[in-house]
């Protein structure tokens, strides 16, 4: 049973995440900046969540802004436990 999945965007850098940050700003897009998931390790410390139904809405406005990104994800946690899988 899934009880949450999102998105996560990803970054090599904070430089990259802050620049990402105010891009997603200017599109209204419904996001927060977040602690990179434990699921997730390779990337800086933060990183974007966003709904999952808005992941093409995301890709766009990644590749609208030519933003230097480390990976797009899907973060499912259940009672189990977490996954992430990479969509991107």
């Amino acid at each position: 049973m899934i009880d949450k999945e999102f998105g996560v965007i990803t970054f090599k850098s904070t430089n990259y995440a802050m620049k990402s940050e105010l891009a997603f700003k200017n599109e209204k897009i419904k996001f927060r900046t977040i602690p990179t998931p434990r699921e997730i390790t390779h990337s800086c410390g933060l990183a974007i969540k966003f709904d999952l139904e808005d992941v093409n809405w995301a890709k766009e406005i990644v590749d609208k802004n030519d933003l230097n990104i480390d990976g797009i994800f899907k973060v499912v946690k259940t009672k189990n436990g977490s996954f992430a899988e990479r969509i991107n």
